[in-house]
């Protein structure tokens, strides 16, 4: 793909040239990860919101970044992330929106285990049609739209180049049987039992949206989830997976839209490639 320009860690002014929404999303995420990955080296104490989830000054200046870059590069299209929702800001759900969230995996960035990411998504009609997941401490970004799915290797303190990425495609499981991947804080009994319909011969744990990235990239076959989440947390993966060959559907096999009331999710699976099953 034509180099559609680059983006530096934060504080560094660098006009921005780029091709399609999810690799300007892509470079936002690069530099909201650098503020991300300096409070990690830090070290970071956790505050409990309201809703009991954790919050740390990480989501909170990686959020004030990506805001302000997206009221640049998306001037007056309504933005719903996290922590401005916590706080009672989020826009209304409609036609087109972005959804936002600086830290997806909060409770893994405190376990210091590497596996949280920076979530950025565009939503039309409904449908999550672009997005960027950007994993810093993995050095690993994932961007997707109607252009295809690209996967980086992106150092968390170093320029962000589309150039460098290479094409991403799910794939269909093997006839042994399928790789699950699943969250390594939110298993429960509904999401294992919902799996037992399929000849699982591998699981696999990871956290925050990483897991849809791995579906995209052929890491794994299928993601469960039925436990709370909200659209921050998946859209952008979701829109990854798309641009790669799979799906993300509601258990009944419904489709997985955007901008519900409260931006809250229900079950879902993610999928690769179209199967017969």
């Amino acid at each position: 793909m034509a180099d559609p320009g680059c983006y530096l860690v934060p504080g560094e002014a660098r006009e921005i040239h780029m091709t399609t929404n999810a690799a300007r999303f892509a470079a936002i995420a690069a530099g909201a990860g650098a503020i991300v990955m300096r409070h990690y080296r830090e070290g970071a104490m956790a505050r409990i919101k309201e809703d009991r989830s954790p919050v740390t000054d990480a989501d909170e200046e990686a959020e004030a970044f990506i805001l302000a870059a997206l009221a640049r590069d998306f001037p007056g299209v309504p933005v719903a992330a996290e922590e401005a929702a916590a706080a009672g800001q989020a826009c209304e759900p409609c036609g087109h929106f972005l959804l936002v969230d600086p830290l997806d995996g909060t409770r893994e960035f405190l376990k210091a285990n590497g596996e949280f990411t920076v979530n950025i998504a565009e939503v039309r009609n409904g449908i999550a049609v672009a997005g960027a997941v950007y994993a810093p401490a993995k050095a690993r970004m994932f961007f997707g739209d109607a252009n295809g799915a690209f996967e980086a290797r992106q150092d968390p303190d170093a320029p962000f180049y589309a150039s460098s990425a290479r094409r991403i495609q799910a794939r269909s499981p093997s006839p042994e049987g399928w790789v699950a991947v699943g969250s390594r804080s939110h298993r429960d009994a509904e999401t294992e039992a919902f799996l037992r319909q399929f000849t699982v011969r591998q699981h696999l744990s990871a956290g925050s949206s990483l897991k849809f990235c791995l579906v995209a990239a052929g890491e794994a076959d299928i993601y469960v989830r039925a436990g709370r989440t909200m659209e921050w947390d998946t859209a952008a993966g979701h829109a990854v997976l798309n641009a790669a060959g799979g799906s993300v559907r509601r258990w009944d096999g419904a489709p997985f839209l955007y901008g519900k009331p409260g931006f809250e999710n229900g079950a879902f699976v993610a999928k690769g490639r179209s199967q017969s099953d």
